[in-house]
C-alpha cells in the first residue's frame, strides 16, 4: 500500500479527532482547533474534512446519544481508523526526517 498523504488541515482534524476522542463532533473539533491554533476555522470546513476523511477511511463515525434536552439532536462523532493513525504516522515521519537534516548552521542568522 502507497503513501497517506495528508493536507495541512486535514492533519491537524486528525489530530484534533485523537484528542478529543470519544467527544469528537464536528463543532467542538471547530472550537478546539481554534483555542489551541488561535485560528478562526469555519465549521462547514470542519465538516467536508471529516466527510472527505471519512471515505478516504481515515476516520469512522456513528451517531452518539440524543441530547438530554427535549428534541435533543444525536451528534455525529468520529474516531480514527488504522488508516488514520497511519497517515499521521507517516506524516509525522516526513516532518521529522526533514527537520533533521536541514543543518544548524541554516538557523544562524547574520544581522546586518
Amino acid at each position: 500500500m502507497g503513501r497517506t498523504n495528508l493536507g495541512e488541515f486535514e492533519e491537524v482534524i486528525l489530530l484534533t479527532v485523537g484528542v478529543l476522542y470519544d467527544d469528537a463532533y464536528a463543532v467542538a473539533i471547530t472550537k478546539e482547533i481554534s483555542k489551541q491554533s488561535s485560528r478562526s476555522v469555519n465549521v462547514s470546513a470542519v465538516h467536508k474534512s471529516l466527510y472527505r476523511l471519512e471515505e478516504k477511511g481515515m476516520l469512522k463515525s456513528r451517531l452518539g446519544d440524543p441530547e438530554a434536552k427535549r428534541g435533543g439532536k444525536r451528534k455525529r462523532l468520529f474516531n480514527i481508523t488504522p488508516l488514520g493513525k497511519r497517515a499521521l504516522d507517516e506524516s509525522m515521519d516526513l516532518r521529522m526526517s526533514l527537520r533533521k537534516q536541514i543543518p544548524e548552521l541554516a538557523f544562524k542568522w547574520q544581522v546586518e
